[in-house]
């Protein structure tokens, strides 16, 4: 076990919102963050009257709770969005609330095999001031904060381990979003980045779409950030080291062609 690895099971442990209480831990997480904390374009509490923020998707959604271990609070949850199990067709958020550029679409064939990653909420003010809102610790020392950023460059670095583990499990190889672009940067300091396939848009505040083929983003980690494919993988658990019989078992050979990937 490499220090990540240590330090991600020291501070994190992730869930699957599988319960009824776990599934209104994550409205409620969603409500605070969204709707109150970030003030979000479009989540408006007004609208929540029950403090819980959910719409249609989650039906068809598979969540993720991020606890950090020291506190027990739940600080982060992000979740899956798969195909419509009656129609493969039917669109996502994405498709529906942006614009790709011209050329790229989610053919027949890789479209059950596709999921959007929705709704990824975290407490970024977690581990940067002490008690100033009631959900945030009032037991963690700033030493302590210090330390665990130290040894674990990000809680959200820990969401996304939660995300591989759900695309493996439910055979995603295909992965859309609408996310701010710095977000996309962050993501790119640990080989996780994805491409933009189209013009920014008016989503919940300025957003732009993306996607990428996950075994590539598992190929890049493999060869650039071996650490990080060792944490998000489990060494191979997970996702194999050699994902060449895992394309030919996917039986998906779409790719986006570059000359319209800007960025």
């Amino acid at each position: 076990m490499n220090d990540l690895e240590a330090a991600f099971h020291q501070y994190f442990e992730i869930l699957t919102a599988d319960t009824p209480e776990l599934l209104e831990a994550v409205y409620d997480l969603r409500y605070r963050v969204l709707c109150i904390h970030n003030a979000t374009p479009g989540f408006d509490m007004t609208k929540y009257p029950n403090k819980l923020e959910n719409d249609g998707y989650d039906n068809r959604s598979t969540h993720l709770l991020l606890r950090h271990r020291p506190t027990g609070i739940f600080i982060g949850t992000t979740r899956l969005i798969l195909p419509d199990p009656k129609n493969s067709e039917i669109k996502f958020p994405t498709e529906l609330r942006t614009r790709f550029y011209p050329g790229f679409v989610l053919n027949e064939s890789s479209r059950k095999y596709t999921a959007e990653i929705s709704r990824f909420v975290m407490l970024n003010d977690f581990f940067k001031r002490k008690g100033e809102q009631n959900m945030l610790s009032q037991s963690i020392e700033t030493e302590q904060k210090t330390q665990e950023r130290r040894r674990f460059p990000h809680p959200m670095l820990a969401l996304v381990v939660g995300i591989a583990q759900l695309c493996a499990r439910h055979h995603v190889y295909h992965v859309i979003s609408s996310m701010e672009p710095a977000l996309n940067r962050l993501l790119g300091f640990y080989g996780l980045q994805l491409n933009p396939v189209g013009p920014s848009a008016d989503y919940h505040g300025l957003r732009t779409p993306y996607y990428v083929y996950l075994l590539d983003v598992l190929d890049r980690m493999y060869q650039e950030h071996r650490t990080i494919w060792e944490l998000v993988t489990d060494h191979g658990k997970i996702w194999p080291a050699d994902l060449i019989s895992m394309r030919k078992k996917s039986l998906i050979a779409y790719q986006p062609n570059k000359t319209y990937i800007s960025g």
